[in-house]
């Protein structure tokens, strides 16, 4: 069976259709979890369009700055291995529904915090919330698509990511400056909400593995489970790989707009549109390095070889921070950090990787394990940052920082973890 419309062939083994799932209804829910990417990290990213406001209402030095932003990682990060687990076992349609409501409740309650702790509390519920989009996202896909289709989904819903910060880049320093730093968290909060109703007409009553005819899994208990984890080389290097990456991106997310009016003179109207350039790039990105390495190994590649060269490509982008530190003009600055958003190819990329190396009934533990390493690096990000700049008064060393880091990261993938899919299967046996 195949559809005219669909980016590549349809079968009757697909997993879709165990679960009862048309392929234009599967592609509809990744449409939903595109969006619920979206405004996943329109919420998050608030914060760092508002903060030149909020620190001067607050008076915020750059230490207690770097504090607040990574307040949201504290929660995040630990709550990843959790989610992972109830991704893996609960019923995604609610499990996912459930946790977008607390965000989008907690988004809301920032534009009411009366001060510096009020505003940590909300953004550690927030990061609650905010936990199950890469767990619950990654287990979905790989209960819709079959691996060699993965790509393009995986990279067309995290895709939603830089979509979000993109158009919030465009509108929240309008509303900023039209409503004030508190009315726009509670706006961009509570609208939100509205996109349940979507989402629970459109998904599957049941949206879990068992639903889709697998058979049920006798589990191990937790500290065998914890021990093949935590020695498994495959996930070691994923981990240390995503790590590279996630210091790279959310010091992109979180200091950007802060850099572009601090250090580079503009309005803050002006860097909402200078930052929303490169999380453009960096979005675009996304699907189309997923659909590349897909039609890769359609046409003959060895999966390892078109993902991880894929990703260490991207990575290796990463690099023009380095001049576009150190550059007078803040054009020539923006262009350098534009090409270094070309990162975004590896990111549907790193996932189909993960979901390659993970037995199928643990893909959500092991995206909940890699999504909480590499976002150590969402925590250690912001507060090294904000050290850096307050100890040289310059943005030039977390610059460089963060680019060394991303161009380590492809060493991991290529030392540490080893072949994938069906090239795995036929050296193990």
């Amino acid at each position: 069976m195949s559809s005219p419309t669909a980016p590549f062939p349809v079968s009757e083994d697909s997993p879709h259709v165990a679960l009862g799932v048309t392929n234009a209804r599967r592609w509809t829910v990744v449409g939903l979890l595109f969006t619920a990417s979206l405004i996943n990290y329109f919420d998050r990213a608030t914060i760092s369009f508002a903060l030149p406001l909020i620190s001067q209402e607050l008076h915020l030095d750059p230490e207690a700055k770097g504090v607040l932003l990574s307040a949201f990682f504290w929660s995040y990060a630990l709550m990843q291995i959790p989610m992972g687990v109830f991704a893996d076992r609960a019923n995604l349609r609610w499990l996912y529904a459930g946790a977008f409501t607390l965000w989008s409740i907690s988004q809301g309650l920032i534009g009411f915090a009366a001060g510096l702790g009020a505003l940590i509390a909300f953004r550690v519920l927030l990061g609650v919330g905010e936990a199950i989009y890469l767990p619950g996202g990654s287990k979905i896909v790989s209960l819709l698509f079959r691996p060699s289709e993965r790509g393009l989904p995986c990279g067309l819903f995290d895709f939603g990511t830089s979509t979000g910060l993109v158009i919030e880049g465009v509108l929240v320093p309008r509303m900023l400056t039209h409503f004030g730093w508190r009315t726009t968290f509670a706006i961009v909060g509570f609208t939100a909400l509205l996109w349940l109703i979507p989402w629970l007409i459109i998904t599957p009553k049941q949206l879990h593995g068992n639903a889709a005819g697998m058979a049920a899994v006798d589990r191990p208990g937790f500290w065998p489970t914890f021990l093949g984890l935590v020695t498994n080389r495959n996930l070691l290097g994923i981990c240390l790989g995503f790590f590279c990456f996630d210091y790279y991106w959310y010091f992109l997310v979180n200091w950007l707009p802060d850099y572009l009016v601090t250090s580079r003179g503009l309005s803050i109207l002006k860097a909402g549109i200078y930052a929303a350039l490169p999380y453009l790039v960096f979005g675009v990105s996304e699907p189309i390095g997923g659909w590349i390495a897909d039609c890769l190994v359609r046409a003959g590649w060895s999966e390892t070889r078109s993902r991880k060269g894929i990703v260490t490509f991207a990575f290796l982008t990463g690099l023009l921070l380095i001049p576009a530190a150190r550059v007078s003009r803040p054009g020539a600055a923006l262009a350098l950090i534009i090409g270094g958003c070309l990162v975004g190819l590896a990111t549907g990329n790193l996932l189909v990787i993960l979901q390659s190396c993970a037995p199928h009934d643990e893909v959500g533990l092991w995206t909940g394990v890699y999504n909480f390493v590499g976002n150590i690096a969402g925590i250690l990000s912001p507060i090294i940052t904000g050290v850096l700049i307050a100890q040289t008064g310059s943005y030039t060393p977390p610059f460089v920082l963060a680019a060394a880091l991303i161009a380590a990261g492809p060493l991991a993938f290529w030392f540490i973890v080893g072949e994938l899919g069906a090239e795995r299967g036929r050296r193990e046996a």
